[in-house]
């Protein structure tokens, strides 16, 4: 079966309908699948829900489909960075369910795995708890967690080869592994697409079974935050 494509275009085509659940890969502007979400953009899909730590900057990333307010509901960890969420939020237009980030983490990798449900300490006694199932373990509550099975996973790794198989770098794994286990249909865009057998298979993250549709995209290295010290603290 055919894996590599030629664009976003062409790798995203087909799989697009309203009111999707979308689960991204990345964390800040660290690993995401840019090229993917910036096609996405330029559909005319919408009421999506997008499930990802947080949704990039106002103009980059996730952001891009708060703009173009084809996003319906949020699941995230982390809104600050993003000046678009937190006004459509605030402003009653868009749907939020927080997510601590290690739920976030699990839920996807829980729903990769076949797994419909856990339970975890994280957010008793929070609004996180609220409506779900608790538990007493050894004497201490829990709360249940469902996995989370996705219509469309988008993600972006370092290398991968026609197979599907992927290496993330550093940092830039972050969610990304957990979110392409959890698609029914996951697209995947990498820097390097290199030849079958040049991945050594111990440093594979993502096997290729999980990975539908690859393209090679151009990513844009932007810097999230910037400190820079005076000459005169440096001496």
């Amino acid at each position: 079966m055919r894996k590599i494509y030629e664009s976003a275009t062409a790798a995203l085509d087909g799989i697009l309908f309203d009111g999707m659940l979308i689960a991204a890969g990345g964390f800040g502007l660290c690993g995401i699948p840019e090229n993917l979400i910036d096609e996405i953009s330029k559909t005319e899909i919408k009421e999506l829900t997008v499930a990802s730590n947080n949704a990039g900057v106002d103009d980059f990333g996730l952001g891009k489909l708060l703009a173009t307010q084809q996003i319906k509901k949020m699941i995230s960890s982390y809104v600050g960075e993003n000046a678009e969420f937190m006004r459509q939020y605030l402003a009653g237009e868009l749907e939020l369910e927080f997510t601590p980030q290690g739920t976030l983490a699990e839920r996807m990798r829980a729903g990769g795995a076949g797994i419909p449900g856990f339970y975890t300490k994280t957010g008793v006694g929070t609004t996180v708890a609220e409506g779900k199932e608790h538990k007493v373990f050894n004497d201490q509550t829990y709360i249940l967690e469902l996995g989370m099975v996705a219509d469309l996973s988008i993600v972006k790794a370092w290398k991968g080869d026609a197979q599907g198989n992927l290496v993330y770098r550093k940092t830039a794994r972050n969610f990304n592994p957990n979110a392409a286990t959890c698609g029914k249909i996951c697209v995947a865009e990498v820097e390097e697409i290199v030849s079958v057998g040049a991945l050594d298979p111990d440093e594979i993250h993502t096997p290729g079974i999980f990975v539908n549709r690859i393209i090679k995209g151009d990513h844009e290295k932007r810097i999230e935050n910037l400190t820079l010290s005076n000459s005169e603290e440096a001496t």
